[in-house]
């Protein structure tokens, strides 16, 4: 099974930074103005995002001060989680992405409304497929994580009928591209 995550990993990255600026930057808007009308994200509160690497959808121009933003930080295999708004210092944390400072204010999962999951692919079943290091499966199958409404976030070719799983994945409640959102039944 891993062999073939692996192969679909690397097909799909291949894809995603073939993309010209012009297609990744079109992609992004249409995705960002997906999410930013979807009901979840508007009632949200309190978001928790992510800083776009490898070519992922970029969700910054997104935030704004009518909400609190935390991002995560990679503490040795866990996700840690920090408010940050634009302007605020970032730091570069494990694999190179950029991450909040580990001196902000950190972000307790009773407070949270809205967790959107960055992904290599999804799946209808809201599974996803990740970069292998398994930061947000653990992450999820914490219950103070569980409550938590979760939104995979991908762009439209990486959203596959199914993906292979493992026992320790984790259904996302939804999953958002550039054309539609659609939250999992069940």
């Amino acid at each position: 099974m891993e062999i073939r995550k692996s192969e679909l990993r690397r097909s799909l990255l291949k894809t995603r930074q073939s993309l010209s600026d012009r297609e990744w930057r079109d992609l992004n808007n249409r995705l960002c103005v997906q999410l930013a009308s979807h009901p979840n994200f508007v009632s949200a509160k309190t978001v928790l995002g992510y800083f776009s690497f490898r070519r992922e959808p970029d969700l910054t121009p997104l935030v704004s001060d009518d909400r609190t933003w935390g991002f995560p930080r990679c503490v040795e295999k866990s996700l840690a989680w920090h408010r940050w708004q634009p302007g605020e210092l970032l730091v570069e944390g494990a694999f190179g992405i950029r991450e909040p400072h580990p001196e902000t204010v950190s972000i307790d999962p009773e407070t949270v409304d809205l967790m959107l999951v960055p992904a290599v692919a999804c799946d209808r079943r809201g599974y996803r497929l990740g970069y292998g290091g398994g930061f947000y499966d653990r992450l999820l199958s914490h219950p103070a994580w569980q409550r938590v409404p979760t939104l995979g976030i991908v762009f439209g070719f990486a959203c596959l009928p199914e993906l292979p799983i493992d026992g320790w994945d984790r259904r996302l409640a939804g999953v958002c591209t550039e054309s539609q959102v659609w939250q999992v039944a069940g």
